[in-house]
């Protein structure tokens, strides 16, 4: 009988949703800041230019795909409701969504090691197709 928790997904599948969520989140970050001085720009200096145009909905597009990766690993690796609320909430707050990114990899990574050593995050206990 394992040890796993049934409520988890396979470790390639939470290793590969911590993958994509690490990349949002440090794309998320820094375009979090590129909002900030295009609000900067367009509200306190009155200019208007492609940055000023076009930035918002390109922002509101990436941190849509943050939000995506948040679910997609909070889900996989069984976060509970709050956990998964404060990393979508950190993607508004600047810098935080890199030091939340830090702390969800080294959790999670610890979680998989945890697997691992429980036997279940290895395909040597898949049986072979000859048996």
């Amino acid at each position: 009988m394992s040890t796993y928790p049934q409520t988890l997904a396979k470790p390639q599948q939470i290793r590969s949703a911590l993958s994509i969520y690490r990349v949002l989140a440090t794309v998320a970050g820094i375009a979090l800041f590129v909002l900030i001085l295009e609000m900067v720009m367009k509200y306190a200096f009155k200019q208007t230019n492609v940055l000023t145009e076009y930035w918002s909905p390109i922002h509101g597009v990436i941190y849509m795909a943050y939000a995506a990766s948040v679910a997609n690993l909070g889900l996989k690796a069984a976060w509970g409701p709050v956990r998964i609320v404060k990393n979508l909430l950190a993607g508004f707050v600047p810098v935080l969504p890199w030091i939340a990114e830090r702390r969800n990899t080294v959790q999670t990574e610890a979680l998989l090691s945890r697997a691992y050593v429980a036997g279940d995050g290895t395909s040597s206990e898949e049986p072979s197709p000859g048996r």
